[in-house]
């Protein structure tokens, strides 16, 4: 279980939120709400232990993370709102890169995980040349390879066509039947059936 007590982030001058409590539990998927500006990246990267909070603390099965960054990494696998990939290396080979630094599951096949994202005839070109639905495909990939039980995706839906977004909430509801855990933000309503959904709404 993620726990998330008491936090509070500053940014630059402005009080961005304070006081925000939040849980998910195996299984459930917590989704984050706002506008542009009001935090939810800057609230996805405290949970992710990317950036310490100006108050509270983030627990991670009842340990604070900032106790043990490197077994909470372990079960975390962290998709960013840039796509985290390199340009001049093709799809296969930045996800070849991401296992290098993440928990795969037995049996990870990259090829399988580019024909789940519609990748399988461009997994040798180079990034650069890709649109930018197909370089965020190339970044939910990395989540068809991972066996961490805590997914944490800043706007997963973004540049996806329909048929990506579909892709993309059933790996979410695959995730969440095998009792793993999702935070994510997205302005599109999520389909997922017979789960819990977490709703944590930031506002100015």
């Amino acid at each position: 279980m993620l726990k998330a007590h008491s936090i509070t982030c500053i940014k630059g001058d402005r009080l961005l939120f304070e006081d925000l409590c939040l849980q998910v539990q195996p299984g459930e998927v917590c989704q984050i709400h706002g506008s542009n500006g009001v935090g939810k990246t800057a609230l996805l990267r405290i949970l992710c232990g990317l950036t310490l909070p100006e108050g509270g603390e983030v627990f991670w099965n009842s340990t604070p993370i900032r106790k043990d960054p490197g077994n909470f990494q372990a079960d975390l696998t962290y998709v960013g709102h840039s796509n985290g990939i390199k340009m001049d290396l093709t799809p296969r080979e930045n996800l070849a890169f991401a296992l290098t630094l993440q928990s795969s599951s037995p049996g990870a096949s990259i090829d399988e995980a580019l024909e789940k994202v519609g990748l399988g005839m461009f997994q040798h070109l180079p990034c650069r040349v890709l649109s930018a639905g197909q370089r965020r495909r190339v970044a939910i990939a990395r989540l068809y390879l991972s066996r961490a039980p805590l997914w944490v995706l800043d706007e997963p839906l973004g540049a996806i066509d329909a048929e990506g977004v579909q892709s993309i909430e059933n790996a979410i509801q695959d995730h969440l039947n095998e009792d793993g855990m999702a935070i994510l933000t997205t302005h599109q309503p999520l389909s997922v059936k017979h789960t819990v959904i977490r709703a944590v709404h930031l506002d100015n």
